[in-house]
């Protein structure tokens, strides 16, 4: 059963809302894409609270396929079901793929230039930062983690070591820290649980 649109606040209007929303998300996700993800539906729209958001990216994430287009049609299908998905999909890679074919072929006449190659280096230089910046706006949204924020911030330390000091394979890293930090939540989530007469499963 597809559920209602939802008219409370902090959730998308209509399609029409979602659609043109996260097409002008796309439009500014330039390198950053992620801190204009977060910017944009946390701290403007407020479809979702930081704790939300990290929870939601953290799915996305280890789903097939680009991360932004994964949450999209996660938050289409929340509030709209299906056609809410498509339509948030849609948002997301109908303009901006119009766009990226023209600036392709621009691009194609000056990508040998030293100027070109100057201003791309700059650009990653920036969205480098836009995405550091941006995970250290989200540390806040571990505050009500069940782990604890020592635990959260422990894997934190070791996923950076992991793939930036010793290069170690996403897929590894996600196997190992990932499924550990599930078991450990799920340990944690446990006494509550249980006290309540639900026992989660792993």
């Amino acid at each position: 059963m597809t559920p209602a649109p939802t008219d409370a606040p902090g959730a998308p209007r209509s399609r029409a809302d979602l659609f043109w929303s996260f097409s002008w998300i796309a439009l500014q996700g330039f390198g950053g894409v992620m801190a204009v993800v977060q910017r944009e539906l946390v701290e403007r729209k407020r479809w979702l609270t930081r704790e939300q958001f990290v929870e939601d990216w953290a799915v996305a994430q280890i789903m097939p396929g680009p991360n932004v287009v994964n949450l999209s049609m996660m938050i289409g299908d929340r509030h709209f079901g299906l056609p809410g998905a498509l339509v948030a999909l849609a948002g997301m890679l109908a303009l901006p793929s119009v766009l990226v074919l023209l600036l392709a072929a621009g691009f194609a006449t000056v990508a040998d230039s030293a100027l070109a190659q100057g201003a791309l280096r700059g650009m990653g230089a920036v969205a480098a930062a836009l995405i550091i910046a941006t995970g250290v706006k989200l540390i806040a949204g571990l505050r009500g983690n069940p782990m604890g924020r020592a635990v959260c911030l422990a894997l934190v330390a070791l996923t950076v070591l992991a793939m930036v000091v010793f290069r170690v394979r996403l897929a590894v890293v996600l196997g190992v820290l990932g499924g550990g930090g599930c078991l450990w939540a799920w340990r944690c989530l446990r006494p509550a649980a249980s006290s309540a007469g639900e026992v989660p499963r792993p």
